[in-house]
């Protein structure tokens, strides 16, 4: 009897639960990114006093932020991957776990959070994006370690040595089947290994674009161009992280055996971000 060489991923996605509320492990990232962006603003603040933000500023901030990630990244899911269910069923948007969040809408939640804390405290839109960006990334890799733990947002079919069996992938609910996990251990699942795409996108649009940032940040810069740098950078990641990961099963490619809506939704952030940059330096940035 043979063994599967692959590791078998098949976590319970609630981590624990108080009476009758379950906490699942993505919402502990989330609350864990939340604490990540204010232990790090406030680190930032103290150390990059030519900002101009304390610690006050960044407490204040993470309500707005919270706000735009939440709200934003669940509308844009439901805009961008699931709005034929919006319009057979509206309740559809208040479903968070059949679909959950989408990184763009939340962006785009993020970006008028930015806009209005800015107003609020007569900071430049540029000035506040410019502050966060650093931060963002941080979150970014931890959701995808929730996806990751939760076993969702899967790779697509890999033979590589570093490929994984997602119980999910296989059947729903598979992380409870123990004839799946025995199946798993005579080898028969193999052929089902797949890339371990959330990874692959923790340590480039996670760790590695932190660094970058933080590195590129760590002197004043004209006034954008962190901003600018963060669009390129999670973009380039995300288009690359594409050619791994399986598309959603609703949407498939886009066109091709090959395109997919994130390398769709990933080129405007590209050229935004370069364009921004090119403004930035030429001083435009301030307006």
């Amino acid at each position: 009897m043979t063994s599967s060489e692959y590791l078998y991923i098949a976590v319970d996605p609630v981590a624990f639960s108080l009476g009758p509320l379950d906490v699942h492990w993505y919402g502990i990232m989330y609350l864990l990114a939340f604490l990540l962006f204010w232990a790090g603003g406030v680190w930032l603040a103290s150390k990059r006093t030519w900002t101009g933000w304390n610690a006050q500023d960044v407490g204040d901030f993470l309500f707005y932020g919270m706000l735009g990630v939440v709200v934003g990244g669940r509308f844009g899911y439901v805009f961008f991957y699931g709005f034929e269910s919006f319009l057979d069923n509206p309740l559809f948007l208040f479903r968070i776990t059949d679909g959950g969040m989408s990184f763009h809408g939340g962006l785009i939640g993020v970006l008028v959070a930015m806009w209005w804390f800015g107003r609020r405290t007569d900071r430049s839109f540029w000035q506040v994006s410019d502050f966060v960006a650093p931060l963002v990334p941080l979150g970014l890799g931890l959701g995808r370690l929730g996806n990751f733990i939760g076993g969702e947002l899967w790779g697509r079919f890999s033979d590589a040595p570093w490929a994984m069996i997602f119980a999910n992938s296989v059947q729903p609910g598979g992380w409870r089947s123990e004839e799946l996990e025995a199946a798993w251990r005579t080898g028969a699942l193999d052929h089902l290994a797949r890339h371990p795409s959330q990874l692959y996108q923790f340590f480039g649009e996670g760790l590695c674009l932190f660094i970058v940032l933080l590195i590129y940040s760590r002197s004043p810069r004209p006034t954008a161009a962190v901003s600018g740098l963060f669009l390129i950078g999670y973009g380039c990641f995300r288009f690359v992280a594409e050619f791994f990961r399986e598309p959603d099963e609703h949407i498939g490619f886009v066109s091709g055996e090959w395109l997919t809506m994130g390398m769709v939704l990933s080129v405007p952030m590209v050229l935004a971000g370069l364009v921004i940059m090119a403004l930035a330096y030429r001083g435009l940035g301030k307006k």
